[in-house]
């Protein structure tokens, strides 16, 4: 089994490469009671609270709970391992705000297991625009192939792993098919959702052809779904008992924060954000699955807004005719040029080219006039949209053009080299630092401005859950970074030691790992 970032990236990894979707059911495996085990019984009734009764979001998860949690060693190991790291619930809690109402709603319109909406805390930490050097994106980290299969639309322009409300719909759907196949028994359904259901139902058949139990604490699995289905359990005993554990949740309002408004056609996100009275950068972050400066002229014709901001969107929507959403360039086409050269010039496909003038290939002539659909506003607004997602180009620092940055309050040397497109190893060899270096308000620091681009670079934020027997040093040289940079992206102090489980953010130069 191929190592994965997060525990449940491998999950629809793997199901792409081991799974199919419709393989037989094998008999139905003997009956999980309730025991001293605490196993999960077969059938799953979600009791509904009296939401109005209810103010935070995580009450009504608690008093939704119906998991059972079993005194099993994983899950104690993890259970104590989200205790003594309060921090890492606290900040998830905060990056769950806006999305967590519509999961819990929406498993309680299907009468699913509460506790599924705790898998993104696993997944992507709540991140959705996670990604994985295996591949997988998204809050719910879905592979290519199962995006497709569960009807996520995937092009240039978007990315529907990315969209949490479309994501979160085609999540429950595959767990509601693996609950399915896996004869109605969650435990079963979930560690299926990392691994595949061949691998779970296969070991269900190898357990009954022993004559052994087939209860999934029983099951010959891989050694990272038997360690992801008692996180889970772990997380939801945490949560439920944050109180009595010291866990800080951050609250979260009982009530709808955003909406899925329906916009008919494409449209500039720069102008979206303007007629909804916000920033480019605050429709972006709702708004991970558009890839560029635009929504699809495909569709999905949807943006998720603040539910304060999408009555105002709607009516100054409803004034702005389709024609003028998108601003248009007319261009003539010189000797040597392409429609790929021209679409990358001015940041479009040559899809959107091609639709514009109604062309049925490639063919240009130089000296006709093309439209071409481009961005209304700078293109340094977009940097949040493609900058953790998409393969960038980065530019690398070359002799000459040296600048000078005064050092401001707050400052550390990951945000200066993140803002000057350089790395911290850089600005510590210019500066003649060490990595345990001060920075003092007002110091001054040379940095050398980047000339020369390199265009195999494709720079990418990625996760990685740390596996027994990891450390910094072994990690930072499997994804070609230093350790104090490590350390820089996750807040960490050289007192501090990482846990199996724990994950880390990376940003990497996927170029490097490919070579």
């Amino acid at each position: 089994m191929r190592v994965s970032l997060y525990v449940v990236v491998g999950g629809f990894a793997l199901l792409t490469g081991c799974q199919t979707l419709d393989n037989p059911q094998v008999p139905k495996p003997e009956a999980e009671t309730v025991t001293s085990e605490n196993t999960v019984p077969q059938y799953y009734l979600a009791t509904e609270p009296e939401s109005a009764q209810i103010t935070d979001v995580w009450e009504r998860i608690r008093q939704g709970m119906q998991l059972p949690i079993p005194d099993k060693k994983l899950v104690n190991y993890y259970r104590d391992w989200y205790i003594n790291n309060p921090k890492h619930l606290e900040l998830i809690s905060e990056r769950a705000a806006p999305y967590m109402y519509l999961i819990v709603e929406e498993l309680e319109k299907r009468h699913l297991p509460i506790e599924i909406a705790l898998l993104p805390i696993i997944e992507s930490a709540f991140d959705p625009s996670a990604s994985s050097a295996s591949a997988a994106s998204g809050l719910w980290q879905f592979t290519t192939p199962m995006a497709s299969h569960f009807g996520l639309e995937m092009n240039w322009w978007y990315d529907g792993r990315r969209d949490v409300p479309a994501s979160t719909t085609a999540a429950l759907d595959m767990l509601e098919y693996l609950y399915d196949k896996t004869n109605n028994n969650w435990l079963y359904a979930i560690a299926a959702y990392n691994s595949g259901e061949s691998r779970v139902l296969n070991a269900i058949k190898r357990n009954e052809d022993k004559g052994l139990k087939t209860d999934f604490w029983s099951l010959d699995l891989p050694k990272e779904t038997k360690r992801y289905v008692p996180q889970l359990l772990a997380l939801a005993e945490v949560i439920k008992h944050a109180d009595e554990y010291g866990i800080t949740l951050a609250p979260i309002d009982n009530s709808p924060s955003i909406e899925v408004v329906d916009i008919d056609s494409q449209i500039d996100l720069a102008m979206a954000a303007g007629l909804a009275n916000m920033t480019t950068n605050e429709l972006l972050k709702l708004n991970p699955g558009y890839n560029r400066w635009a929504t699809s002229p495909m569709g999905p014709h949807t943006l998720v807004l603040p539910i304060d901001k999408s009555e105002e969107f709607k009516k100054a929507l409803a004034e702005t005719e389709s024609e003028a959403r998108v601003s248009w360039l007319r261009y003539t086409i010189k000797p040597g040029d392409s429609l790929g050269s021209i679409a990358e010039k001015h940041h479009t496909s040559i899809n959107a080219i091609r639709a514009a003038n109604g062309m049925k290939n490639n063919n240009i002539i130089a000296g006709r006039p093309l439209i071409i659909p481009v961005s209304a506003d700078d293109k340094q607004l977009y940097a949040l949209s493609t900058s953790q997602k998409l393969p960038k180009k980065a530019a690398v620092a070359a002799s000459g053009n040296k600048l000078t940055y005064k050092v401001k309050s707050g400052d550390s040397l990951w945000q200066i080299a993140q803002a000057h497109n350089v790395s911290v190893k850089q600005l510590m060899t210019w500066n003649h630092l060490s990595k345990d270096s001060k920075l003092q308000s007002g110091q001054q620091l040379t940095i050398v401005a980047p000339q020369e681009k390199h265009d195999n670079e494709q720079i990418r934020t990625v996760s990685y859950k740390v596996k027994a027997g990891d450390s910094l040093a072994r990690i930072a040289n499997k994804f070609k970074v230093t350790v104090p940079e490590l350390r820089e992206w996750n807040g960490l102090t050289a007192s501090q030691y990482i846990q199996p489980g724990q994950v880390l953010k990376l940003v990497v130069d996927e170029s490097n790992l490919n070579t």
